[in-house]
Parts: C-alpha cells; structure tokens; sequence
C-alpha cells in the first residue's frame, strides 16, 4: 500500500509539472531566488535581449541562404510550352505545338563561384564574430551594474554602521547636555553631523535602488536574484605570467578573430579579381517535341559548348552545337561574339585587390601589437590595482588604531565625543576606499579576461603556457 501511495504522489507531481509546464509558468517558485555570479548574470543578460535574439535569427537566414547557393553547381533546366498558329488566305493554315527542355550545365568557371561562395561563407563567419562581440558587450555593461550594485551595498553597509555609531554617540551628548557636562553649541554640532551622515545614506540608498532597478531591467527580471558574488577586499588575484597572456590574447581576442576574417576575405576578393580573365566552360542541351496534334510526332535535340569569357580589353563568347532532326536532318552551329573593350577601368581592380589587402595585413600586424601591450598593460594594471588594495587594507587598519586610541583618549578626557565622531567619519572613509579599490580590482581583472575572450572568472584558471 505504501509504494502504491508513493507512486501516485510521484504521478501527480509529473502531472503537476507538465500541467505548469504547458501554462508556461516556473515549475518552482523560488526560481527567481537563486543565486547569481558575474557569468550568469552575463548569460541571462543575453538571453533577454531582443535585438541579439533578432540579430542571431537574421544570421540564421542568411547561413541558409548560403547553403541553398550551392545550387549554382547544379545544371539549370528550363521549360519551354509554345503554340504558333497561322491562317492563310493563299494556301493552306498551318498549327504547330512545340514543347522543349533545356539543360544548361557549367563545367568550369576558373574556381570563380568557390571563392565566391568562400567570400560569402567568410562574411558570415565575420557577422557571426561580430554578433559575439555584441553579445560580450551586453555581457560585461551588466558584469559592471552588477559590481556598481556590490560596492553600492558594502558602502551603504558601512554608512549605516557609522549612522548607528553616530546615533549612539549623540544619545549620550543629549544626556550630557541635560546634566550640563557639554555646551549646547557641541550637541547642536552633533546633531548636525548626525543628520548630514543620515542624509548621505538615503542619497546612496537612492541610487543603489535605481542601479539595482537598471541591472534587474537589464536581466530581464522584476527584481534582482540574491547576488552570490562579493567584493572581498581580502583577495589577491591570480595573474598569467606575459607569455600566457600574449599567447591566449592572440589566440582568443574577439578583435583579432574580426581582423582574420577581414584579412581572408581581402584574400578572396584578391583570387577573384586575378582569376577574372579565366574562361568559363558550359554545356548546353535541347530536346523539344513538336507536330500539329497530340500525340506530337516529332522531336529534336542538341547538344553545345559555350565558351565565355571577360577582360578589362575584350571580352565575348564562343559556342557551338550540334544535333539532330528525325528523320533526315542534322544541324551545327559556330557563333562568336567579341566586344572590344568592355570596361578598361576594371584593369585596375587587381590593383585595388592588393592594396585593400596589404593595408588589412597592416591592420591585423598592428593590432597583434596592440594586443600584446593590452595584455602586458592589463597584467600590470591588476598588479598596481592590487598594491592598492593592500595600502588601502593597511590605512584602514592604522586608522582603526587612531580610532581606538581616540575612544581611550575620550575616556580620559583629553577630546570631546563630537571629536570622536568626527574620528569615526574618517574612519568610514577609509572603509569605503578599500572596497572601491577592490572593486576597481575586480574591474581590471574582467578588462583583461574580456580581452582574453575569457567569461567571468576565468582568469585564475589559466595554467601555464
């Protein structure tokens, strides 16, 4: 009875499931609660974008485009249905039905449709580049609300700890005034620090919840997720040695995929313009029935050769065909065709071929360099950004000691309480300029996993090269 039971709880859960599934509701309701690193908030970031989403899908329909363009291999067959009617006064009318089928087949072009269809092939790769970087871009806008949103939280964090402490302090001046140990001007001083600490943390409350506001729009959610990555002002990064990073720049960097494609097709274009003088070969085919009335009782066929072909100075064609007419007769046909000519301007496309193609090296050699100082650069950013951190790390904790010596000094009464409130201010500053150089850290480490073509995170995970 019991395993009965058990199986119809799991039935109904299924049914359960499939029932949300088909409304199209989450099938738990703390989904939106999950946790969210920097990668999938990236992610989720370019799953709801609808201009990526539409992008991907223009890109889909001319990747099928391309694969129908294979059809310029195949023959070409046309169909031709005809009727010449004729009425005579003089002599005798006359009806003729003809139908034909004509098949036109290249044999040879030079490799010209091949490059062509790699030219294409290669401006798809190159959108396709183009749509990752798009992507990236959207990726690493929410990577940075998402960091603005932790470092807006520590600092509101440390500005309400201050509040309190102020807070504090000022309940005991009041009680102090009451009894006449502080002047009035004192309280009135602290009242106002008080108030000015407080107003400086609804301002920040403020627009936290509109940077948060932002990235939840960016996500494509009503509210944001609880947010798993944290500003750990603690933390050194790992770093690649320059090698690795010169290495993995050059091998991954989105740009330099882009200027690739860009060199390949100036490559192609190249080849194309060069093979333009190349003759093209094509076969020619007729069959075709004709007669007066159904069943039509003749028939007839053919067979050609076409010769093209096209320079800046003459360009034309040369065919000829044979065939044959049951019962008696037999046909062949020459035909030339010469335009002296054409298009003398089109001599210098070779020319302009080399030249688009040896500035494109240019570029890709040039931007290899700069790949390569961006990554050295990137690595020392990182490693200054850090010494940062820990001066910061260590000014704080000096400050933390002046501030406990400030407490003993109040307990001895060598300065005032509103002093020490002052002493906790430049405390909180000194807090809040260890967590914006860490955040200013984490910023440098994904500026170089972005040029790294790495997602967030990754960067300690590259092994020596």
């Amino acid at each position: 009875m019991k395993s009965i039971f058990i199986m119809k709880r799991v039935f109904m859960t299924l049914l359960l499931f499939l029932w949300l599934s088909i409304l199209g509701l989450p099938y738990f309701s703390h989904a939106a609660e999950q946790d969210f690193s920097f990668a999938d908030a990236a992610r989720l970031a370019v799953e709801a974008s609808d201009e990526l989403r539409n992008e991907y899908a223009a890109r889909a329909l001319r990747e099928g485009a391309w694969k129908w363009g294979v059809r310029a291999y195949f023959p070409r067959l046309s169909l031709i249905a005809s009727e010449d009617d004729r009425l005579s006064l003089t002599g005798s009318d006359s009806f003729h039905k003809n139908y034909s089928v004509n098949v036109d087949q290249l044999l040879w072009d030079g490799g010209r449709i091949f490059l062509s269809r790699k030219m294409e092939r290669t401006e798809l790769e190159l959108g396709g580049n183009k749509l990752k970087q798009m992507a990236s871009d959207l990726g690493e806008a929410v990577v940075s609300a998402y960091r603005e949103v932790l470092m807006g939280r520590n600092i509101l964090e440390i500005r309400e700890k201050t509040r309190t402490f102020l807070d504090e302090q000022l309940r005991i001046m009041v009680r102090e005034a009451e009894l006449g140990l502080i002047r009035p001007t004192d309280l009135l001083e602290a009242r106002i620090t008080a108030a000015l600490s407080e107003l400086d943390s609804l301002s920040l409350a403020m627009d936290l919840e509109e940077i948060e506001s932002r990235l939840a729009d960016k996500l494509g959610l009503e509210k944001l997720p609880s947010l798993s990555e944290r500003i750990d002002t603690e933390r050194s990064p790992a770093l690649p040695n320059p090698n690795a990073a010169r290495v993995l720049a050059e091998a991954k960097n989105q740009d330099l995929a882009i200027l690739r494609y860009s060199v390949a097709r100036r490559q192609a274009e190249l080849r194309v313009a060069s093979l333009s003088w190349v003759p093209s070969l094509r076969l020619t085919g007729t069959f075709g029935l004709g007669g007066q009335n159904y069943p039509l009782s003749r028939y007839n066929w053919s067979v050609g050769l076409v010769i093209e072909f096209s320079s800046p100075w003459l360009s034309g064609n040369f065919s000829g065909s044979t065939g044959w007419d049951p019962p008696y007769d037999r046909n062949a046909r020459l035909q030339q065709t010469a335009v002296p000519a054409p298009d003398p301007a089109a001599m210098f496309s070779i020319r302009a071929a080399k030249l688009a193609l040896s500035q494109e090296r240019s570029r890709y050699e040039a931007a290899i360099r700069e790949v390569h100082s961006a990554a050295e650069r990137g690595i020392k950013a990182c490693t200054l950004l850090d010494r940062k951190r820990g001066l910061a790390k260590e000014a704080l904790e000096l400050e933390g000691e002046r501030f406990r010596l400030a407490e003993l000094r109040l307990s001895l009464g060598e300065i005032t309480r509103l002093d020490l409130m002052e002493m906790r201010l430049g405390y909180e500053k000194r807090e809040a300029a260890l967590v914006e150089a860490a955040a200013a850290l984490l910023e440098a480490e994904r500026q170089l996993e972005r040029l790294l073509d790495l997602a967030p995170g990754e960067l300690a995970s590259i092994k020596e090269l």
